[in-house]
């Protein structure tokens, strides 16, 4: 498929773009609470266990420990979720009338926390509305061990493709904002195998790159500085044919991630081959994804939301390749 990457001076005036496509009108006012919640590793992160269902191994264990021993909250001032440890989780919504697709989300939170409300509990309303099962994956945070929040998310998609057939699901995609898009690229660019490859990935204002002066406080919590991790997981690098195809959205005004992160992603996928797209907003700042008027009163993207909806909702049709 011919690679699509919007350029800058296209993504400038996105606003007086015009999307032909018309997204399909929500059934509903979309889940608030999950189907169930699945535990990645049943008998904590200390045993290297994962889940096994009639004595089929689904998912790998936790591997490191986080070492976090202190308890999980959730802190309802600003919506984030801390100290998952033991607790590694797959939140799953199953909405009645499904599309085929399921998306695996990954919450934000630079690697110190996770953005719990805005960018896992909404998305899963927003998305779920509209036909998409979701899995909200409560990862752990690296504290130190920067395997682990791969080892989750590839875990998460282990058991989501074990139970896709059952819940009617064809495709299986990742969605994630800022450190949570350097998540939902890792799966995209590190996968082991078919099983934890995602079909497609959604990045809103994702920290991408670790070098050439792009570090940020994302990668080092990641990284603790290792210049090597700091390559490895410099994930423009490690983008091949095979990566999923992408859509990117940024706000050329993010002054915690700087959109530079989303274009070298989108160029590297580009020269691969691979379909990407990408579209800048002059306002939004950061941490915007899922945070509307409709869902908190507020929405920092303004006039352009109706825009970012309709691409986001185009794409996410494109990758329909099945007969129903």
């Amino acid at each position: 498929m011919k690679a699509a990457c919007v350029s800058l001076a296209l993504a400038i005036s996105v606003m007086s773009v015009s999307c032909s496509v018309n997204a399909a009108a929500p059934e509903d006012d979309g889940m608030t609470s999950p189907t169930f919640t699945i535990h990645l590793y049943p008998q904590g992160q200390d045993v290297d266990m994962g889940i096994v269902e009639d004595g089929v191994t689904v998912t790998l264990g936790p591997g490191d420990s986080n070492q976090i021993d202190t308890t999980e909250f959730f802190w309802d001032a600003d919506g984030s979720l801390n100290n998952v440890s033991d607790s590694a989780r797959v939140e799953i919504y199953l909405p009645e009338r499904r599309n085929g697709q399921m998306i695996v989300v990954c919450p934000g939170g630079g690697y110190a926390e996770l953005t719990y409300r805005g960018e896992g509990l909404y998305a899963a309303r927003e998305l779920t509305r509209r036909g998409y099962s979701v899995a909200v994956l409560c990862y752990r945070m690296p504290a130190g061990h920067h395997i682990i929040p791969l080892t989750d998310v590839q875990n998460a998609f282990r058991y989501c493709r074990r139970h896709a057939a059952e819940w009617g699901i064809h495709k299986i995609g990742v969605l994630g904002g800022s450190a949570g898009g350097h998540l939902a690229a890792s799966a995209s660019t590190l996968y082991v195998d078919d099983i934890t490859r995602p079909d497609y990935t959604v990045l809103f204002y994702p920290a991408i790159s670790s070098t050439d002066g792009m570090s940020t406080s994302t990668a080092r919590r990641l990284t603790a500085g290792d210049p090597e991790l700091l390559e490895h997981y410099s994930l423009e690098k490690r983008v091949t044919s095979d990566t999923p195809p992408a859509i990117l959205f940024h706000s050329l005004n993010d002054k915690t991630t700087d959109p530079e992160h989303s274009m070298r992603y989108c160029r590297a996928l580009r020269a691969a081959g691979v379909h990407a797209e990408l579209y800048c907003f002059p306002v939004g700042g950061h941490g915007w994804a899922f945070t509307t008027m409709e869902t908190a009163g507020k929405d920092k993207l303004g006039e352009y939301r109706a825009v970012s909806s309709e691409l986001l909702y185009r794409f996410l049709e494109s990758q329909k390749d099945w007969e129903d």
